[in-house]
């Protein structure tokens, strides 16, 4: 997969270009040098929003489970009054 970037003006030139240049990877496209959008190919783009896992999936860590965590109680006093002097 190749990255390519093109600014507004040239993408405007020649947006075949662009376009096949989609089909290696993902086609940025700059405005005053700063990324402002982002080209793929219709493949790409669905292997990115077809997914049937959930957020939630995606960030548990597997072998979670078989971590020891015991934490430490908290005692009745949660806060101090604040100490002026």
């Amino acid at each position: 997969m190749s990255i390519t970037t093109v600014s507004s003006r040239e993408f405007n030139q020649d947006v075949s270009k662009a376009k096949r240049a989609a089909f290696r990877g993902p086609v940025f496209i700059t405005d005053r040098g700063h990324p402002a959008h982002v080209l793929l190919s219709i493949e790409d783009y669905q292997k990115i929003t077809d997914s049937n896992e959930s957020i939630v999936d995606l960030l548990t860590m597997p072998g979670v489970a078989e971590v020891d965590f015991d934490p430490p109680r908290l005692d009745k006093n949660l806060y101090r009054p604040a100490d002026f002097s």
